[in-house]
């Protein structure tokens, strides 16, 4: 196992090198760049710049150099000083915007994962077991209803539910009195309040999947031999469910761990938009749509990054799980 991973490490290097560029390949493939969009918002403005200070902008930003100086620049700034480069758009460091907006979307996307969890297996148990009774078909269409309303509908039927009912304002993630205040433990139970609505609907629509997914792998394994031939030694349902079919069942949730992560993070931009969350999400999209470049492709790079890791995590614990899994 040791090896293995030491070489899965190892195999990471040129991945992260390969994934670098395309980040930093898309992030320049639109027409223009982040001071084409600023002299047309100036324009539409009814101002303008005349050309020594574009020509002043464009030498200050690195805009007039090859692709491949820019890129070199770029990566290695990241890789030696720990440097993402700098917000056109911001007028500040991308790491500090980067950390600042990270930290909520990991907090949020890791809880939402968990929620996901705790659910989903449980249910999907339920229902693979007892398939076709009054409580499957309730799930199941409780599973329906979830995939079928949109994330945002369900954060603005949320927020009017908690405003109207508890009095509670939950846009954002602190109350007013709250912004900017030190850490105490009413700041941190007023945190709650706000976190709980954003958790909650970035895992519906997830939870509603994998409740599906459980079943149908559980109720196919129970339909096997083997577990026939463990209930006809004696042991008992529970043990019988639990030791064998459902760690076989499991292995769709513990491989998209690689993915669904960085799927979190990056699909809940319009529900933290709505919700009026400081989320990686809304400054990616502000950051394509302007031509931050450098802000672009360091989330798109982190998010990247995030994908390798799960994978490695999502392959360690698949071998744990299944024994049929042994890494030569």
């Amino acid at each position: 196992m040791g090896i293995y991973i030491a070489k899965r490490l190892l195999y990471m290097i040129p991945t992260l090198f390969g994934m670098s560029l395309i980040s930093f390949v898309i992030i320049q493939l639109p027409p223009g760049d982040f001071l084409t969009s600023l002299v047309s918002a100036i324009a539409d403005s009814g101002q303008g710049l005349d050309r020594a200070s574009i020509d002043r902008l464009t030498a200050l930003y690195g805009l007039d150099q090859p692709f491949y100086v820019q890129y070199w620049n770029w990566i290695s700034g990241i890789v030696f000083r720990g440097d993402f480069g700098w917000s056109f758009d911001w007028g500040q460091p991308v790491s500090r915007l980067l950390w600042d907006r990270m930290g909520i979307t990991l907090l949020v996307s890791g809880l939402s994962l968990i929620l996901i969890w705790l659910i989903a297996i449980p249910i999907g148990i339920y229902s693979a077991v007892r398939r076709y009774s009054a409580g499957d078909y309730i799930f199941t269409f409780i599973g329906f209803i979830g995939l079928a309303i949109p994330t945002f509908i369900l954060a603005l039927g949320l927020m009017y539910v908690s405003f109207t009912y508890f009095g509670l304002n939950v846009g954002g993630l602190f109350s007013p009195e709250y912004e900017g205040a030190r850490w105490s433990i009413a700041k941190f139970w007023d945190l709650l309040a706000h976190l709980w609505i954003p958790v909650v609907v970035v895992a519906i629509s997830s939870t509603a999947a994998l409740i599906r997914v459980m079943r149908a792998n559980l109720a196919d394994e129970l339909g096997k031999p083997y577990v026939t031939t463990a209930r006809a030694k004696g042991l008992s349902e529970f043990t019988l469910i639990m030791r064998y079919p459902v760690r076989i069942a499991l292995n769709p949730f513990v491989s998209t761990i690689g993915w669904v992560l960085p799927a979190l993070i990056s699909g809940v931009t319009i529900t933290a938009i709505v919700l009026n969350l400081p989320m990686a999400g809304p400054l990616l999209l502000r950051a394509l749509v302007s031509q931050d470049m450098y802000l672009a492709g360091a989330f798109i790079l982190i998010m990247s990054v995030l994908t390798l890791i799960g994978m490695l995590i999502s392959d360690i614990l698949l071998a744990l799980l299944d024994p049929r899994i042994r890494y030569q």
